[in-house]
This record gives C-alpha cells, structure tokens and sequence, in this order.
C-alpha cells in the first residue's frame, strides 16, 4: 500500500517522518487550549476505510487573572479579597494569612471578613494550584486603622539631681502622637527643663536634672484620627512605696496609739 499524505492547513501540525510504513504520526507545535478534542486518523483501502479516533486533552498549569488590590479600612468593616484563576484541571484557590498560625483561611475564590480586627491586618497569599506545575502565588496587603492602645506606661523613681525618664508606649495605626501632662497644663519640648523623645510607637519624657517639683502625677496622651486615649505616670523619688500594680505610693505618717489599760482590783475584807 503506497502512503497518501494530506497535510493540515495549520502550519504547527506537521507529520512525523522517519516512521514505521504501518504508523501515521502528527507532531502539534506550541499546543493550546483550542486543540483540545478529537483527532481521526483515517485509512483508505480497497475494501474499506479503516478509523480510529484519539482524543486530546491539554493541561494548563493554574494562573491568577484577577486580583484585589492592596486595602486599608478601618476596624470594625467588611473586607472582601478576590482572587481568579484558570487553569486546566481547573484550579483550585487557597487564601492564607501570614499571621503566627499561617493557616488557610479560605478554600474559595472569594475571602470574606466580616467586622474586621487589627489582628487580621498583614498580608494575605491567593494560592492557585492544579498540581501541573508550581502553584501561582499572588499577595494582597491589608491595613486596618485602629485607635490607639497604650501597652506600656509605668512609673519611675529617680533621686533628686538625676536623669529620669517616663515612657509610654501605644499601638495605633495610623500611628499615634503623643502629648505629655502634668496635671492639666500641657508639657513642650525644651521648656522648663524637659525633652520629649518620639521614636515610632515610644514616647519619652525626659528630665535632665530631677528636682522635688518635678515629683508628681503625669498623663501621657496618644492619639490619632480613629480615637485617644491616656495612661497615668508617676514620677517619685526613692522614699515612694508602691501598690500591688506597680504604681508609686507616697508615704504616709506613722500613727502611733498609745492604750492606756488601768485595771480595778476589789478588795474584799
């Protein structure tokens, strides 16, 4: 039986050569989804036409199409983080928060979070797989704006003559200003013998020389555009007590109860 070739108008199909006079191969070039479906190899005889037919599929390794955008909100809205992809199998989509845990937090293309916290801000991964090839990974960045917290604020003693330093330390984003007290009136920097240190989220207030007028009860304010909040600072000198909460207590006199007991002997005769 002598060969009759026919060869396809697509010039990425060709027929393989150096073959078997019994085996018809076609080699596609640069395959894609479209060339996904039935291919029949037809054979003319004499008698009869001989078929067969093979089907192919074509694998697509999983890829993001559509991502959300970086968000900031504020604490307490609903945040909803998309993610499509495609793929052939198709792909399957994990979101995962970078947080201590790093567990997956949704298994749909659609993450929600509802009345969201300053714990669930960070970076959250869209990972879509369809075990063809390595999974694509894409990041979303989430900020959630919340008021200020002040974690750190305790009281220090300092003799008189010495360098004494108050800190308070307050967790906000945006991140907080801060604004020093000594009872109501407003302390500034460089004025009546104090420095006022911001570093990030600290706040120092700093006296160079330490003297009796600067013992007392100081306020240390943060605030930003979701709230404020204050914390309550002592600075006292070394005969200061404190309370079972760490907080300076100033000495009280001694009291001192002299009882004066005369005791009634009857004499009986």
């Amino acid at each position: 039986m002598q060969r009759s070739e026919k060869w396809s108008l697509d010039p990425r199909v060709i027929l393989m050569e150096n073959t078997a006079v019994t085996e018809y191969s076609i080699k596609i070039q640069n395959v894609d989804v479209h060339d996904e479906g039935p291919y029949v190899c037809s054979i003319l005889t004499n008698k009869k036409p001989k078929s067969t037919k093979v089907h192919l599929i074509v694998q697509v390794p999983a890829r993001i199409t559509n991502l959300s955008k970086d968000v900031t909100v504020n604490e307490g809205s609903n945040v909803n983080l998309m993610c499509l992809a495609v793929g052939r199998p198709e792909a399957n989509v994990i979101w995962k928060h970078h947080s201590p845990r790093g567990k997956p937090q949704s298994y749909l293309f659609l993450l929600d979070l509802s009345s969201i916290t300053k714990e669930q801000s960070g970076s959250y991964e869209c990972i879509a797989s369809n075990d063809i090839s390595s999974p694509d990974v894409r990041t979303v960045q989430v900020t959630v704006n919340y008021p200020p917290f002040i974690s750190k604020a305790r009281s220090t003693g300092t003799p008189v003559g010495q360098k004494g330093i108050l800190q308070c330390e307050a967790s906000a984003v945006p991140r907080a200003d801060f604004e020093w007290y000594k009872e109501d009136r407003r302390l500034f920097n460089g004025l009546n013998g104090v420095k006022i240190e911001n570093q990030g989220k600290q706040s120092m207030l700093v006296f160079f020389n330490v003297s009796e007028e600067d013992y007392g009860n100081y306020t240390c304010v943060a605030v930003n555009t979701m709230g404020i909040t204050n914390a309550s600072i002592i600075l006292y000198g070394p005969g200061a007590m404190h309370d079972v909460n760490g907080a300076a207590v100033l000495p009280r006199p001694s009291v001192c109860l002299l009882l004066t007991v005369t005791s009634l002997y009857l004499l009986k005769f």
